[in-house]
């Protein structure tokens, strides 16, 4: 256990970040999740429109430093890609 005043922040602040890091983890699958359950149903309106709710997440947690500019270009290029071949 933490036996200075420091460590003891250092538990504190490690955990808060944890918990933040985790739901912007979550928030991101989820998402991502919601564009290929809509693209597996060849449900074209609800993959735009999740598509453009995944795009703005992800694109929201690059400008919070969660995740770098390229992932986020890749994840988003990799949807928009399952988007298009919807017919």
């Amino acid at each position: 256990m933490a036996n200075n005043k420091s460590a003891k922040k250092r538990i504190l602040v490690t955990a808060k970040k944890t918990e933040r890091n985790r739901y912007y983890r979550t928030k991101i699958k989820n998402t991502i999740k919601a564009v290929h359950e809509a693209v597996e149903s060849s449900d074209k309106k609800a993959a735009i429109a999740a598509f453009a709710t995944a795009n703005k997440n992800i694109h929201s947690l690059v400008s919070k430093g969660f995740i770098k500019k390229t992932t986020a270009a890749r994840k988003v290029s990799r949807l928009h890609k399952m988007v298009n071949k919807i017919a």
